[in-house]
């Protein structure tokens, strides 16, 4: 299933005035602190990003569940994972959960992001 996107409207009605409202807030908890607000929309980001993805340590502690799960196979084309194997989300909306994820070797998830037209 395609990833939702925002629709014309919705970025006119909603996203343009929020991210404004937010550029705004940073500019002004800076106070004219150029390396501060930096830092600032750096730590946002940081955050926005987990919010979607989850932290490093729980995405890492879900890679190795789904290892053992997986018996060290990859999901996809069943050949032994590499240490560096990488989570497919079945449906991106839904996060990096048990049940929304398998874990697969880089060839077969660079296959399946251009599949799914991702890549």
């Amino acid at each position: 299933m395609p990833n939702r996107n925002l629709t014309q409207p919705e970025k006119d009605e909603l996203f343009n005035q929020l991210f404004s409202d937010v550029k705004a807030k940073l500019t002004q908890a800076s106070g004219g602190d150029a390396d501060l607000l930096w830092a600032l929309r750096r730590k946002l980001f940081k955050e926005l990003m987990y919010l979607e993805r989850g932290k490093p340590m729980q995405r890492r502690a879900l890679k190795q569940k789904k290892r053992i799960e997986q018996n060290g196979l990859c999901a996809n084309c069943g050949n032994p994972l590499p240490d560096e194997a990488e989570l497919d989300r079945s449906e991106a909306m839904l996060g990096y959960t048990t049940e929304n994820t398998r874990l697969v070797c880089h060839a077969c998830h660079r296959t399946l992001q251009r599949e799914k037209g991702f890549a």
